[in-house]
């Protein structure tokens, strides 16, 4: 059966996005729907999976989805050309995810490294949606039947799991398959994950040996994509340094995690390589690296903070993209969804 290159990301609406969030992900994300046929989903459904302390309510969870769609169309992303939408308005995410629960296997699931990290020591007291978070994701992918993902390194194990229980499906429903017009026995296409170039890993501004995460108890750790253009240069000029001047090599960044990722971030930002950018400040100190960091940082991210915040104060401006991305995306689910009830031998109203 022939596939549709498509390509398919989640972002989970759990609050504050920041420049991690928009260097690792985001900025991809724009320059994917100049090359690509795009689905972006604010998986609003995997946000649930772990307690409500993390996710906030269920006020919290509308106002960080609406948050999130800000944040895609404010940097760019066009929901006219592509879909834009919020996971829990199409109802074959769920479907397909049960179907999906009945192929996959308890040791695939019971492999995943993300649950234990997530679950703790305490994994009896885990959802057990955490625990199928996975199957879910396969789902979301293959409902669209997407044949491109692009992830970051804590999702590629996800990924691959995405890829087994389609070709179990393919492999346990041949026959079937076949018999509904696939003579190659092929339903649901093998997911590959999409390289967009060196993965910018934004660490904290406080420790460069941790990520930059919204779970810090320290604000001043992370940029927010709703920081202000004096709240971002300020937290840039506290960021961590050492006493030593920035080197003229990237190897002189080695064992120097705060000096390589400040470089790190001027790279990504301004599109250019560390190297480069060490060829223009090596040697010198990092308070006139720093007031040239932030003032780029300003440039790049200040104008996303003003259109998000101008977006998110017009609650039902974001609604209608959601609600017409959804439709879009339910059409196109719904072909996957009719098709995999015949297949599997599910009666459905014609």
């Amino acid at each position: 059966m022939p596939f549709v290159e498509r390509v398919f990301s989640g972002v989970q609406p759990t609050g504050n996005l920041h420049l991690g969030n928009y260097l690792g992900a985001i900025v991809n994300f724009v320059k994917m729907q100049e090359t690509h046929n795009c689905i972006y989903c604010v998986v609003d459904m995997h946000a649930i999976t772990q307690g409500l302390d993390v996710w906030g309510g269920p006020a919290e969870l509308a106002r960080n989805t609406r948050e999130v769609t800000a944040a895609f169309i404010a940097s760019g992303i066009d929901p006219k050309k592509h879909i834009v939408f919020n996971q829990s308005q199409v109802s074959g995410h769920a479907e397909l995810a049960w179907i999906f629960n009945c192929v996959a296997r308890m040791g695939w699931l019971g492999r995943m490294t993300q649950f234990k990290e997530k679950a703790g020591k305490d994994r009896e007291n885990a959802s057990v949606g955490l625990f199928d978070y996975p199957v879910l994701m396969a789902a979301d992918i293959l409902l669209y039947r997407a044949t491109h993902v692009p992830v970051g390194e804590d999702q590629k194990q996800h990924l691959e799991l995405s890829r087994d229980i389609a070709q179990k499906f393919n492999n346990d429903f041949g026959d079937s398959i076949r018999s509904h017009g696939a003579n190659d026995g092929l339903f649901f296409p093998l997911p590959e994950p999409l390289i967009t170039g060196p993965a910018t890993r934004v660490m904290s501004l406080r420790d460069g040996t941790k990520k930059m995460s919204k779970s810090d108890a320290s604000d001043n750790s992370r940029i927010n994509l709703t920081d202000d253009a004096d709240t971002i240069a300020q937290k840039i000029r506290k960021a961590k340094t050492d006493p030593e001047p920035l080197p003229s090599e990237e190897k002189g960044l080695e064992a120097r995690p705060e000096a390589d990722n400040l470089v790190g971030i001027f790279a990504a930002l301004s599109g250019r390589s560390k190297a480069s950018v060490l060829t223009e400040f090596g040697g010198g100190q990092f308070s006139s690296f720093k007031n040239a960091l932030a003032e780029l940082c300003v440039t790049k991210l200040a104008p996303i903070a003003g259109e998000m915040k101008r977006l998110v104060a017009d609650p039902s401006h974001i609604d209608t993209i959601l609600n017409d991305g959804s439709d879009r995306a339910r059409a196109l689910a719904g072909e996957t969804m009719n098709l995999s009830k015949d297949i599997v031998g599910f009666i459905r109203r014609r």
